[in-house]
């Protein structure tokens, strides 16, 4: 409960310069042709502590990469998320989420309580994820997880700003560092980074672009 009073005066605050788009923030970027690592070179643990996730476990699947937080001002995006998995997964598509505390202190539970708080608080109503999701950890700065240093490293960003320093909680920044909670990165099946989206991109836009991209796979 400390947490989530916490958060609830942060929010007005530190969600401020994120509630209107920027103006010239594109909502999707493709990433670089010349990535020469993938995905299967990375791991992470579950969110329950209890088993090591290889990636190459993904291998000939299309993986989408998102930061989450429980007490985001976008946190309709988890039954979002839960919808889209259900519909892509007949091609071929996984989604992996990656609990985050660096975007408005958004993320203040420990692991244990992240499934909890979207059970009963949001989206609430029972709802549980039917998407994998990872132990919470860093996605920018000094201690982000690896596969994360990968995926800016292999995507530009869409928007040219980074934000306000009030929103700024890790050091050091750097273009490519995701902006806030439920950015998505898609990585193709040969395990390289296709696409990244700005984190106001609508799920149903991303589904017509990860539609539109596996039609031009199939003509190629």
């Amino acid at each position: 409960m400390t947490g989530q009073l916490r958060t609830s005066f942060l929010f007005p605050l530190l969600f401020t310069s994120f509630v209107n788009p920027d103006p010239k923030a594109k909502m999707k970027m493709n990433c670089y042709k010349d990535v020469k690592d993938t995905i299967y070179d990375y791991d992470a643990i579950t969110l329950n502590g209890k088993e090591l996730i290889h990636f190459k476990k993904y291998a000939g699947k299309h993986v989408l990469f998102v930061n989450v937080a429980t007490y985001c001002g976008l946190t309709a995006q988890y039954s979002e998320l839960n919808a889209l998995q259900e519909e892509m997964k007949p091609f071929g598509l996984v989604i992996l989420g990656f609990p985050c505390n660096q975007f408005g202190k958004q993320e203040p539970g420990e692991n244990s309580e992240i499934l909890p708080g979207l059970q009963y608080v949001r989206p609430g109503g029972g709802f549980v994820p039917n998407f994998h999701l990872f132990e919470k950890g860093d996605v920018n700065g000094e201690q982000e997880q690896k596969i994360f240093t990968f995926l800016k490293r292999s995507c530009p960003h869409p928007s040219e700003i980074l934000g306000s320093s009030r929103q700024i909680f890790w050091e050091p920044v750097k273009v490519h560092d995701i902006r806030w909670n439920f950015e998505k990165f898609l990585v193709g099946p040969d395990g390289v980074p296709v696409m990244r989206w700005h984190h106001r991109a609508p799920v149903s836009t991303i589904k017509a672009d990860i539609m539109e991209y596996l039609k031009k796979m199939r003509n190629e």
